[in-house]
């Protein structure tokens, strides 16, 4: 999928401070592995890969703030963080009230339940979308079985199913429109989320299009429906995928490679921060899914990228690998230059790289090579880079 990118104005409230009762195991269902990374990674790399997002709030408990912070670092996501309330309404306020702090309030806000790791990209367009004609937004699956009351056990009154869905999240809402909703509720009932709550001010609330993959994990159970449903997405089948870069050293550029800022008399040239082993990483993991290239994910004719980090390119495509139901198998990237040297940092790189990738150390390789003096990489007058990476089924 190609993405039009547009300056931030987005910002995403994600509610993590559920106790998880019903999963079991003494640990909140949002921290819990699912594909080699916690629940909550999942919606912190989504919202943090897609350009709109200019902010992020997770709420949370007090006891568990400390992780959550560790989650998103190694997710590549800057967050802030707020003490979750009593309530899921209490949550979100808490959330308004920390980006209120913080930022200057943008023009939209999602409000997703950590518990719903499957998020999209083409979801987050889709209900972008619709706020252009609309107060509010909410994706909805329709309701194909029988419903019907029950009591003591016993069936009671049917229901006509024929208007009814099935609600996910996330949520998204005009900021304007969330803020007077939660400022105007008077307290006498608890929401059963943010739309109603939207709803009882007078508010449009359309409705697009769910996605069975937004699933909400709540029963042990779930974590194996989502790892089918994803499997079922990728056709049980490994891809592999490779790629290529170059740029030219020149003075006066800091030099980024893996990552990491490397101290040397010359630095990369190009449109981002040239960084050209994430590039090389990054178009392999997009040629893996078929997803097309770096070029066509970020142009260069696009100013906004102009000296732009591209571990948020490797973090865009890692997103699109999930989205497809892939994870990471590992990876192999080769550095061709005489100089720098490459040994003392190549342990950074592997970690540097296995953060935003979402994987472990030990699933990535950094490798370095010469020409003999040959060529322009022999003549130092650039640096190319070629990866190939393995990506498994979730």
């Amino acid at each position: 999928m190609t993405l039009t990118y547009q300056s931030p104005d987005c910002a995403a409230i994600i509610v993590a401070a559920g106790s998880g009762s019903r999963m079991g195991g003494g640990v909140p269902k949002q921290f819990m592995d699912l594909g080699g990374m916690p629940v909550l990674a999942h919606s912190l790399r989504a919202f943090g890969c897609h350009p709109r997002f200019g902010a992020i709030v997770v709420v949370c408990s007090p006891d568990w703030v400390g992780e959550v912070q560790a989650i998103a670092a190694a997710s590549g996501v800057a967050i802030m963080t707020a003490v979750g309330g009593a309530t899921r309404r209490e949550s979100v306020q808490a959330g308004l009230t920390a980006l209120a702090k913080s930022v200057t309030v943008p023009e939209y806000i999602f409000v997703h339940d950590a518990a719903r790791p499957g998020l999209s990209q083409a979801m987050m367009n889709s209900l972008y979308a619709a706020l252009q004609s609309a107060d509010a937004a909410v994706p909805a699956l329709s309701v194909v079985d029988s419903m019907a009351t029950a009591a003591d056990g016993t069936l009671a009154q049917s229901l006509d199913r024929s208007h009814m869905v099935k609600v996910q999240t996330p949520q998204a809402f005009r900021a304007a429109t969330l803020i007077a909703a939660h400022g105007q509720w008077d307290g006498a009932a608890e929401p059963t989320d943010d739309a109603r709550m939207a709803q009882a001010i007078g508010a449009q609330v359309a409705v697009v299009a769910g996605d069975e993959q937004l699933i909400k994990l709540t029963q042990p159970q779930d974590f194996s429906l989502f790892r089918a449903l994803h499997t079922n997405r990728s056709s049980q089948t490994m891809r592999v995928g490779q790629g290529y870069d170059v740029h030219r050293l020149v003075e006066g550029e800091e030099l980024w490679l893996c990552g990491v800022k490397i101290d040397h008399t010359h630095g990369l040239a190009g449109h981002s921060d040239a960084d050209v082993a994430l590039h090389a990483l990054t178009d392999a993991i997009l040629g893996a899914i078929g997803a097309g290239d770096i070029g066509q994910h970020f142009p260069p004719s696009d100013l906004q990228w102009r000296g732009a980090r591209s571990d948020q390119f490797l973090a865009h495509a890692m997103n699109l690998a999930r989205e497809a139901g892939f994870a990471p198998g590992n990876a192999d990237i080769t550095i061709i230059c005489e100089r720098p040297k490459i040994g003392p940092h190549r342990e950074t790189m592997r970690a540097r790289l296995a953060a935003i990738m979402g994987a472990s150390q030990d699933q990535i390789s950094v490798k370095a090579t010469t020409t003999e003096g040959l060529g322009f990489t022999g003549r130092e007058e650039g640096i190319a880079a070629q990866a190939v990476v393995l990506l498994t089924p979730l």
